[in-house]
């Protein structure tokens, strides 16, 4: 089979999953979205920063919660970098520069997780751990958030509500029984697009590397 057409039938396979599975899967989704089941902390996290998980938001202040919360979360990772030095866990390493301290956090929270260097020799544990890999949650959970939105635009143009920023970030967070079971669903339709493009090279004729001419 040519490749073209290993890449024709991968793309039509992926077409009818997503046919078969948008109306399910979209259909738990909105009732995931849509709860109104909230944990303590969650209450609690709430009450100190003065939102009111019941009330609806507009595009402006959805926004207004969105850059706030990127802008909170950049400055956060950025200043982790910048004070690893005097960080416990830090295996030695020094503080990372200005410059590059300020594009690997603004990648992360962006979601792009651009790395200019290697993570295991720059930075420590605190830094990896409570930082890089907290954003790679938070930074997708805030783009969920902004999805559900654009969705909600479509449905509700009449209204302009788009529901609460807080709570859907909220939901979109790992940890939550409803959030991984939208993972699971999710992982399920990727295993079933990708595995026939697996499985040809793992089960093809191994060719050993050709020596170079001499």
């Amino acid at each position: 089979m040519s490749s073209q057409i290993a890449g024709l039938l991968q793309l039509i396979a992926l077409i009818v999953a997503l046919a078969l599975a948008y109306r399910p899967l979209g259909d738990y989704m909105a009732r995931v979205y849509s709860s109104e089941k909230y944990y303590k902390p969650e209450k609690w996290i709430y009450k100190v920063i003065g939102a009111d998980p019941a009330a609806e938001m507009r595009w402006p202040a959805y926004l207004r919660g969105v850059l706030a919360f990127s802008a909170v979360s950049v400055l956060f990772l950025y200043l982790m970098q910048r004070v690893q030095g005097s960080l416990p866990g830090s295996l030695g390493f020094s503080s990372i520069d200005p410059d590059q301290a300020f594009n690997t956090a603004a990648s992360f929270v962006a979601n792009t997780n651009w790395q200019s260097y290697y993570g295991e020799q720059a930075m420590g544990h605190v830094v990896q751990t409570g930082g890089l890999a907290v954003q790679n949650f938070l930074s997708a959970a805030v783009g969920m958030a902004v999805a559900v939105a654009l969705v909600r635009g479509f449905a509700r143009s009449r209204t302009g509500e788009l529901g609460n920023f807080w709570t859907v970030r909220s939901d979109g967070l790992p940890g939550r029984e409803k959030t991984v079971e939208i993972s699971r669903h999710r992982h399920r339709i990727a295993v079933l697009v990708l595995r026939p493009a697996c499985r040809r090279p793992l089960l093809g004729r191994h060719r050993p590397a050709r020596e170079p001419a001499r």
